[in-house]
C-alpha cells in the first residue's frame, strides 16, 4: 500500500505540472482531466507522507470540490436518477449520521454529571457565537439571500464528531467533548430552526415545525438507531429477543402505514401536520428496525463496524460533489469571498470558544475542548437540510466551502495544542 501511495504521489506531481502547462497553453479540453487526475493522485499519495496523513480525508473533500467544479453535468443527473433528489439526499445523510452515531456510546452520557458546567458553557457558546457570527458576516459581506441564509445555517447547526477527533488529537478533555456534541445534537431540532427563524427569516422562508421534523429525521433518528445497536451489545438474550420482536412488528406497521399514507398524501385528504406526524412515526419505527438488524448483521460480520465510518465519509464526499456541481455558477462568483468568510467564522469560533470558557472558569484542556466544539460545525447536517429544502446549490453552498477549511484548521490547531500539552 505504501508503494502504491508513493507512486500516486509522484504521479500527482507529474499531473500537476501537466495541468499548469495546459493552463498556460489555454488547452480547455485536457485541463479539467489533468487537474482532476492530479487531485486524485495526490489525495492517495499523501498517505505516504507521515506529516500529511491526517489530511487525507480533507484531500478527498478537495477532490470532490474539483470534480463538481470541473464536471458539473456529470454530478447532477445519472440517467433518470436526479442526484439532488430530496429522498436520495435524505437517505444518504441518514446513513452518514448513522455511521457517525456508531462512535457514540450510551455510557458517554454518564459523563454529564461530572461535566455539567462545561456542557452548559459549551452549549451556550455554540448556539450564540456561531449563529451571531454568521449573521454578522452576512451584514459585512454582500451575498445573495439564499447563500447568506446558508452561512447562518451552518453556524446554527450542532457540532459534529470531527470536534471529538480534534479534541482527542489535542489531548484536551475528550469526555466533555463527547457530551457537548451529544447534547448539542439533541438540542439542534429545537434551537437550529429557532435561530434560523430569528436570524435568517428575512432571507428565506423558514417553517419552524417543518425544519424541526427534518432535523429529527436527519440527525436524531439515525443516531437513535445507532444507540439502539450499542444497547444491544450489552443487552441480555431476553432483551435482544424482545427488541427483535418489536422490530418485526414495527416493520409490519411501517408497511401498513405507507400503504395508508400514500393515498392520503396524494388526495390531500388530511391536514399536512397529521401526515407529517405519521411520517415521523414511520421513521422512528424504521430506526428501531434498522438499529436492530444492524446489530445482528454486525454480529455476523464484525468488519461492518470498520466500514461504517468509510460509508459516512463517502456520503459527505457525495454531498460536497453534488452541492458544488449544483452551485457551480454561484461558487465561481463568490467562492473566494465564501472562503474568506469561512476562515473568519471558524477562527471566531476557536477564539471566543476558548476565551469565554476561560472567562467562565474552565481549565485550559476544557477551554480547548470548548474551542473545538464551538468552531467546528456539522457540515453534513447543513447540507442535508439544504437538500431537503431543494436549495442545495445555494443554501448548501457555504457548507461545501466551510467543511474542508474546518478540517484543515482543526487539524493544525489540534497538532499545535498537542505539542504544547507534550
Amino acid at each position: 500500500m505504501k508503494i502504491l501511495s508513493k507512486i500516486c504521489l509522484y504521479a500527482g506531481f507529474f499531473c500537476l505540472v501537466c495541468t499548469i502547462g495546459l493552463f498556460f497553453q489555454a488547452n480547455s479540453s485536457l485541463f479539467p482531466i489533468a487537474m482532476l487526475a492530479s487531485c486524485i493522485c495526490l489525495a492517495i499519495g499523501i498517505r505516504s507522507v507521515q506529516a500529511l496523513q491526517n489530511y487525507q480525508y480533507t484531500a478527498w473533500i478537495i477532490v470532490a470540490v474539483c470534480a463538481g467544479l470541473l464536471f458539473p453535468q456529470a454530478f447532477k443527473q445519472w440517467g433518470s436518477v436526479d442526484l439532488r433528489n430530496k429522498w436520495l439526499i435524505l437517505g444518504i445523510i441518514q446513513l452518514v449520521m448513522f455511521g457517525m452515531g456508531t462512535h457514540i456510546r450510551l455510557k458517554d452520557f454518564s459523563g454529564l454529571a461530572s461535566t455539567g458546567k462545561g456542557v452548559l458553557i459549551g452549549l451556550f457558546c455554540h448556539f450564540t457565537v456561531m449563529p451571531l457570527m454568521g449573521w454578522l458576516l452576512t451584514k459585512i459581506f454582500t451575498f445573495d439571500a439564499e447563500i447568506a441564509a446558508g452561512i447562518i445555517l451552518i453556524g446554527s447547526c450542532s457540532s459534529g464528531l470531527a470536534s471529538n477527533v480534534m479534541v482527542y488529537l489535542a489531548k484536551a478533555n475528550l469526555v466533555l467533548s463527547v457530551v457537548v456534541t451529544a447534547m448539542a445534537t439533541l438540542a439542534a431540532p429545537f434551537l437550529t430552526p429557532l435561530l434560523m427563524q430569528l436570524l435568517a427569516g428575512t432571507l428565506i422562508h423558514i417553517e419552524f415545525i417543518n425544519m424541526m421534523f427534518e432535523i429529527i429525521k436527519i440527525v436524531l433518528i439515525p443516531i437513535g438507531a445507532a444507540l439502539l445497536a450499542d444497547f444491544l451489545k450489552t443487552a441480555t438474550t431476553q432483551q435482544q429477543q424482545r427488541t427483535f420482536i418489536i422490530a418485526i412488528i414495527s416493520l409490519i406497521i411501517i408497511g401498513l402505514s405507507i400503504s395508508l399514507w400514500m393515498p392520503l398524501f396524494k388526495a390531500n385528504a388530511y391536514p399536512k401536520a397529521w401526515l407529517d406526524s405519521l411520517e415521523i412515526a414511520c421513521f422512528i419505527l424504521g430506526a428501531w428496525v434498522f438499529g436492530t438488524f444492524y446489530y445482528f448483521l454486525q454480529k455476523s460480520f464484525p468488519t461492518l463496524e470498520k466500514i461504517m465510518p468509510l460509508l459516512s465519509m463517502f456520503g459527505i464526499i457525495y454531498f460536497t460533489t453534488v452541492t458544488t456541481a449544483a452551485g457551480r455558477d454561484n461558487l465561481l462568483k463568490v467562492g473566494g469571498l465564501l472562503f474568506i468568510v469561512s476562515v473568519i467564522h471558524n477562527a471566531a469560533g476557536y477564539f471566543f470558544g476558548f476565551w469565554l470558557a476561560r472567562l467562565f472558569g474552565l481549565d485550559k484542556p476544557s477551554a480547548r475542548t470548548i474551542a473545538f466544539e464551538v468552531g467546528l460545525q456539522n457540515g453534513g447536517m447543513a447540507s442535508g437540510l439544504a437538500g431537503t429544502m431543494g436549495k442545495l446549490g445555494t443554501v448548501g453552498l457555504p457548507a461545501a466551502v466551510f467543511s474542508p477549511w474546518m478540517n484543515i484548521s482543526g487539524s493544525i490547531l489540534a497538532n499545535y495544542w498537542r505539542k504544547k500539552s507534550d
